[in-house]
C-alpha cells in the first residue's frame, strides 16, 4: 500500500479544519440571528473554493464521517442543550435553528430515537430522581 505524501495529508487536515471552523461560525451566526440559514455542504464548499464532492470525500477520509453527519451532530448537541435548559419551547428551538417545527421533530426523532418533547421529559424525570 502506497503512503500518502505529507503535503497531501496536511492539505486534507487543513480542509477539514477550515470546514469545521466555517460550520461552527455559521451555527454561532444562526443562533445569534446574524444568519438566516444553516449552510448546506455545497455552500461551505463554495466558500472554501473547492468542489463539494472533494470536500465531502476529504472530510470523510479524515474524520470517518460525512460532512452532513458532522453538522447534524453539532445541531443535535445544540438542541439537547436547549431542551435541557428548558428556557425555550420546542417550537422556539426549531425556529432558532431555521427548522419548521414538524420537520424539526422528525429530524430529532430520526437521530435520537425519541421526540424533543420525550427527550425533555426524560431528562427532567432523570434529574428529578437524582434530587430525591
Amino acid at each position: 500500500m502506497e503512503s500518502i505524501p505529507k503535503k497531501i495529508l496536511a492539505r486534507q487536515k487543513e480542509i477539514t479544519n477550515d470546514f469545521m471552523k466555517i460550520v461552527d461560525q455559521n451555527l454561532v451566526d444562526v443562533l445569534s440571528g446574524k444568519a438566516e440559514d444553516i449552510y448546506e455542504i455545497r455552500t461551505v464548499a463554495e466558500l472554501m473554493h473547492i468542489h463539494p464532492k472533494h470536500l465531502s470525500n476529504t472530510i470523510k477520509l479524515v474524520t470517518g464521517n460525512s460532512p452532513c453527519s458532522f453538522v447534524e451532530n453539532k445541531i443535535l448537541d445544540i438542541v439537547k442543550q436547549h431542551l435541557e435548559e428548558n428556557k425555550m419551547s420546542i417550537g422556539e428551538i426549531a425556529k432558532m435553528l431555521t427548522y419548521d417545527p414538524s420537520n424539526f421533530t422528525k429530524f430529532f426523532k430520526k437521530y435520537i430515537g425519541i421526540t424533543p418533547k420525550q427527550y425533555r421529559e426524560n431528562y427532567f424525570t432523570k434529574t428529578d430522581l437524582l434530587t430525591i
